[in-house]
């Protein structure tokens, strides 16, 4: 692994994606029920609640930001809230394990304290032995989406950052390591050093979900993007491998593309060629489940090939 000098740009990483010969690959659209005509977008990837398994949603109207987040459960193919569960004021919710507990959060948004009418976001996490017992546990800085955490082989804890403005531009990626989650402060991370070339100024991207492998190194599913010289957004779904010891970091690699999805519903007409990722599930047969917000209206799954296999 090494940091290139040469950053790649959406374009290029775009261009050097569909060079490749891929697997066909199957891609659906999950349907939601019980949130009445809200869409439901933005979710994580499935995880074991108390013997279930459990979806975290964004559901929001089409035409509003204000979101919540609920919990979901699968039968005969349609995903619906879970009955008791508790709904957070978020949007685009994760979740990791870290010393036995699960770790749930989102971005909580409000009011901007200087711009009239304008809001303001930070990263939420909540940790409990389960969905119902979760409390809040820290408060990210404000300004910050994108904070993802980990736990590290030693124990210790991962934190993958993603500051904006003087620091980050429009949004880089940054990391350290705390101890504990104890231990864990706005100082430490807003202190976090950048990974060197993964994004030039006119783009940005962020961590998604953090997977430890077997060998120490990690996995990391996130997102890159850019504007169009039409204003119109475009969010593509990508992978790199992080080695925690040396900091070093092998090149970002886009894994799927929205034309690979099946045509939906967009939130807006700049938002058509989003991919927001959000969990990915790897299999035993080098296979991978990957699951998406699309134009920020409608949640999918497609089955790629595992991206972190090519790191273990």
């Amino acid at each position: 692994m090494g940091n290139r000098n040469e950053i790649q740009t959406c374009k290029t990483l775009l261009e050097q994606y569909m060079g490749k010969q891929h697997q066909e690959k199957h891609a659906e659209k999950l349907s939601f029920t019980g949130v009445g005509d809200k869409d439901v977008y933005n979710i994580s990837a499935p995880f074991e609640d108390q013997g279930k398994l459990v979806i975290a949603g964004r559901v929001e109207a089409r035409d509003s930001e204000h979101s919540e987040v609920h919990f979901f459960e699968e039968q005969n193919g349609v995903w619906s809230p879970i009955e008791g569960k508790p709904t957070y004021q978020l949007q685009d919710p994760f979740y990791t394990h870290i010393h036995g507990e699960l770790v749930f959060g989102g971005v909580q948004t409000y009011p901007h304290p200087t711009v009239p009418n304008a809001l303001m976001w930070r990263t939420v996490f909540y940790k409990g032995a389960s969905i119902d017992e979760l409390e809040l546990c820290f408060t990210g800085p404000d300004g910050m989406k994108d904070l993802r955490l980990v736990e590290l082989q030693d124990g210790s804890i991962g934190v993958f950052t993603r500051p904006q403005g003087e620091k980050g531009g429009r949004g880089k990626i940054g990391f350290t390591r705390v101890a504990s989650l104890e231990e864990l402060s706005i100082d430490q991370i807003n202190k976090a050093p950048l990974l060197e070339g993964q994004f030039v100024d006119e783009e940005w991207g962020g961590c998604n979900e953090i997977h430890l492998l077997p060998n120490g190194i990690l996995g990391v599913l996130g997102h890159i993007a850019c504007f169009d010289e039409q204003g119109d957004r475009h969010y593509y779904p990508m992978a790199f491998s992080f080695d925690p010891e040396t900091g070093t970091h092998s090149e970002i690699e886009l894994i799927a593309t929205r034309s690979e999805f099946p045509a939906g519903a967009s939130k807006r007409s700049d938002l058509v060629d989003v991919v927001f990722s959000g969990g990915v599930v790897c299999h035993l047969d080098g296979t991978a489940s990957l699951y998406c917000g699309i134009s920020d209206a409608e949640a999918h799954r497609i089955t790629i090939q595992d991206p972190f296999a090519k790191f273990l």
